[in-house]
């Protein structure tokens, strides 16, 4: 057993799986620490690296391109600080580090791991249910479905429309973007009557227009990787050409005899088209999700 503690987290190897474990100091992002241990079986690594610094180092794991759905949903966007595949050590711990990434490279030599993309998440993802509260509304997934319930905050055109509901078979892939300088960061669920949807996330039914705080807004990633766990993998692309998914066989909507519901959420999408709030097109494409929701 190889091993590494810092205030950082800790990393074990076993032979067959690196075990990361994350800090509880509090210089230890909220992120990882609610992401929590992850199991990383040896299949899934394609290489690590000890990154010398001024003061110690820093460990790096990399994955297998499609290994690991948390990594296809953000798409190396998350912070560096957030990363759960980095530990930063201490200069009197370099040895040990140095130690735990040549047991790792051995193991990947002896059982021929290979480097090209995986076909398959190796990787659960996040358990579920699971659940972020945004200030644009509180997003929940709980293995079927996704639910979006808006806050106060939120746009009235969002809120007009009532809570969201998608169903995994309606879905076609996630889009997740962080904060990035004064840029809002979004989370976005994408099925196959929204794929090309202009509608910008402030105003857009099936996304959250991330705003608020940028170190709890970095959670929703969870539920952004929970789902992509559920997805059809990358790979089958591929197998069905020109980059389209296997068709799914359609989900019927859920039924509903809330008609005086239905009537006040178009006559208040009425007054925001004719406020000016929402444009012909907006207007169009709005209406339309209201009424699939019912």
């Amino acid at each position: 057993m190889a091993e590494i503690i810092q205030r950082d987290g800790t990393w074990a190897f076993d032979g067959d799986t690196v075990r990361i474990t994350p800090g509880l100091h509090r210089s230890v992002p909220l992120f990882r620490q609610t992401y929590g241990e992850i199991a990383v079986p040896i299949a899934a690594v394609s290489g690590i690296v000890l990154e010398p610094e001024r003061r110690g180092g820093r460990l790096r794991l990399r994955l297998r391109e499609g290994a690991d759905p948390l990594l296809q949903a953000t798409c190396g966007r998350l912070p560096e600080a957030a990363d759960p595949y980095r530990l930063t050590v201490d200069a009197d711990r370099t040895g040990a580090a140095e130690y735990i990434a040549e047991e790792i490279r051995r193991a990947l030599l002896l059982d021929r791991i290979p480097r090209e993309p995986a076909k398959a998440c190796l990787l659960p993802g996040p358990p579920v249910p699971v659940s972020v509260r945004t200030s644009d509304g509180t997003v929940s997934f709980d293995g079927t479905r996704v639910r979006i319930d808006w806050a106060d905050t939120s746009e009235r055109v969002k809120r007009a429309t009532g809570p969201r509901i998608i169903g995994m078979g309606d879905l076609v892939q996630v889009e997740w973007l962080p904060h990035s300088g004064h840029e809002d960061g979004s989370l976005r669920f994408v099925t196959s009557e929204t794929e090309f949807s202009k509608l910008p996330p402030e105003k857009d039914p099936y996304a959250l227009d991330l705003w608020g705080s940028a170190r709890r807004d970095l959670l929703t990633a969870l539920v952004a990787a929970a789902v992509t766990a559920r997805l059809p993998h990358p790979s089958t692309r591929a197998a069905f050409g020109n980059g389209e998914l296997p068709s799914r066989a359609p989900v019927p909507p859920p039924a509903s005899d809330h008609q005086d519901v239905l009537l006040r959420r178009l006559r208040e999408l009425g007054r925001l088209h004719h406020e000016g709030v929402l444009t012909d097109e907006e207007f169009a494409r709005t209406k339309a999700v209201v009424l699939r929701g019912f």
